[in-house]
């Protein structure tokens, strides 16, 4: 019997950012290498908050945000589950950190809360072929339907103790 495992587990430090559901340190750019993109590649930051203010390795010179919080100071305004910005050439890897449940959502606003799942299939809508989507959540997402896509990678990310772990799944169209 073979085994190939696709997880790993990431016990990170918490945010460092002053920002309510901020990316733990060290996060992000362990998550860039799983997209398989370099630093100067073009990653859009889907429900990026204050990404911006992210104090370790990762955010790239070539990144934009998207956001439906104008305080955050996006690149794109727009709600998330509509279709994202596409540039030429579409974005190398999409990264999104959308809120995990309404109970989280009210911490950054009166805003719909996007499912993970539509967060996915705008990400792909976006991303060139080839490219890579990761998403970080409580939810294991399905992919799309009718489309060849495979996980990448599934990895626990915990901060400690007395903390809920999320899922970064890493997603790639065939």
């Amino acid at each position: 019997m073979t085994y190939r495992p696709i997880c790993d587990v990431w016990i990170l430090a918490r945010s460092k950012v002053p920002f309510y559901g901020a990316y733990p340190a060290g996060f992000l750019h362990r998550a860039r290498a799983l997209l398989g993109v370099s630093l100067e590649d073009p990653v859009l930051h889907v429900c990026a908050g204050r990404i911006r203010d992210y104090p370790y390795a990762g955010l790239g010179p070539n990144d934009r945000t998207l956001d439906i919080d104008a305080k955050t100071k996006p690149d794109f305004l727009q709600d998330a589950r509509s279709s994202y910005p596409i540039v030429e050439p579409p974005w190398a890897a999409v990264l999104a950190d959308p809120p995990y449940t309404s109970e989280d959502s009210v911490n950054y606003g009166d805003y719909p809360l996007p499912s993970a799942n539509i967060i996915l299939e705008r990400a792909f809508e976006a991303v060139r072929k080839g490219g890579r989507v990761g998403l970080l959540h409580y939810v294991w997402p399905q992919p799309p339907r009718g489309r060849d896509i495979r996980e990448v990678a599934v990895i626990a990310v915990g901060t400690g103790r007395n903390n809920r772990a999320r899922w970064f799944t890493v997603w790639e169209e065939r």
